[in-house]
């Protein structure tokens, strides 16, 4: 015997949807309706909460089968644009990650280098449809004799072109500060000396691990918004850490759980997949990302209804004790307090700055709530979820 009082399951929800009768809210509608119903009677009403965010993430890339050329190459070297791309796999299967620099690039030679084109700016000019210059050199075998290879190539013109990130959609993060004497230049922003400025990089109550914080629905398997196009979730990515320290409400206080994800990159829109330079630190690339989470219970309900008030992170010194692997915190704020625009750290009133786009995020969430209640998507049982511990 069931342990809730309400129970969906994901046929049930996708029945309702095909017949264009599932009650689908974003998670900002949720937290609302949560507040106002309760668990319970939200659970009865609701059947598909979307969530949303679009941020720097690194651990980002695309694998690119390019085609033979004539006569055929083994490549063992490639780039596009000029940047590297990994060749360690087939005859003319590349990856490229989208924090790689080009080959000049002088990185922080001058610093603070300003890191202008990189891996993701690659993968965004080929999904706006523009032409990308190819290189590759091969040392020559008995059926791959051809040794160079250079042309222009679209999107368009690949055989094959996946997007695959290893880690994407960290469950929470930290908020970063500096309280050094000097200006630094990190993957969390340029930090100002003496804690004036504090950054923080998640999209609180729309972020998608935030409204499923155990892992219930989400797995191997998960279909999502991805890059504008339709993805998939195909296991936790890189630092997936379920063990962190949490709130009753099952949320994290620190980075936790992540997510591996893919899809064609030939259905994305540079909309939602956008090169970054980060002054001092690298390229990257912002990711659009949004997961449906399907309301089976009052359990994920009470989940999906967490607003940004209920939602806390770690203040973490980024000059001295993260560089350093110093387990400290100068306190915890809640999303609602870093989306206020100010904090107080140390007794001082320090501005705050997302690297985190919450209008992009709501945008996905709103996005992917009108492909569900047009007929276009449904939600997915995982074939295993995502560990929690």
């Amino acid at each position: 015997m069931s342990e809730f009082k309400v129970n969906k399951t994901y046929d049930e929800i996708n029945a309702k949807i095909r017949a264009g009768e599932a009650v689908v809210v974003t998670a900002e509608e949720m937290v609302s309706i949560v507040k106002k119903e309760g668990p319970e009677e939200a659970a009865r009403k609701v059947d598909v909460v979307t969530t949303g965010t679009f941020s720097p993430m690194c651990s980002s890339g695309a694998f690119i089968n390019l085609g033979h050329a004539n006569p055929t190459i083994k490549i063992s070297r490639a780039s596009l644009n000029n940047v590297p791309a990994y060749a360690g796999l087939a005859a003319v299967d590349i990856y490229i990650g989208v924090t790689e620099p080009p080959e000049d690039d002088p990185l922080n030679k001058v610093f603070p280098g300003a890191f202008r084109y990189g891996g993701g700016h690659v993968i965004e000019d080929l999904v706006a449809g523009k032409k990308v210059l190819l290189r590759a050199v091969g040392y020559g075998t008995d059926c791959y004799p051809n040794r160079e290879m250079e042309r222009e190539i679209t999107l368009k013109d690949l055989p094959y072109a996946l997007l695959t990130n290893p880690r994407n959609c960290y469950q929470n993060y930290n908020c970063a500060i500096n309280l050094s004497e000097k200006t630094i230049y990190t993957y969390m922003g340029t930090l100002k000396p003496g804690g004036r400025n504090a950054t923080y990089c998640s999209a609180g109550e729309l972020s998608p691990l935030m409204n499923d914080p155990l892992y219930k629905t989400i797995g191997l398997g998960t279909r999502i918004f991805l890059g504008g196009g339709v993805g998939y979730v195909t296991w936790h990515g890189t630092q997936h850490n379920p063990n962190a320290p949490r709130s009753a409400n099952g949320t994290t206080r620190r980075p936790a759980g992540t997510m591996m994800v893919q899809g064609d990159l030939k259905g994305m829109n540079p909309r939602w997949l956008k090169g970054v330079s980060m002054q001092g630190y690298g390229n990257t690339m912002a990711v659009g990302i949004g997961v449906p989470i399907p309301v089976l219970n009052e359990e994920m309900a009470a989940y999906t209804g967490v607003s940004d008030a209920e939602i806390f992170t770690q203040v973490v010194d980024y000059a001295f004790d993260y560089p350093n692997q110093v387990a400290r915190n100068y306190g915890e704020v809640s999303y609602a307090q870093l989306k206020s625009g100010q904090i107080e750290v140390n007794g001082k009133t320090v501005p705050t700055a997302p690297l985190s786009s919450v209008v992009r995020a709501r945008e996905i969430a709103e996005i992917l709530k009108g492909w569900i209640l047009d007929n276009k998507f449904e939600v997915t049982c995982p074939i295993t979820t995502l560990p929690n511990r």
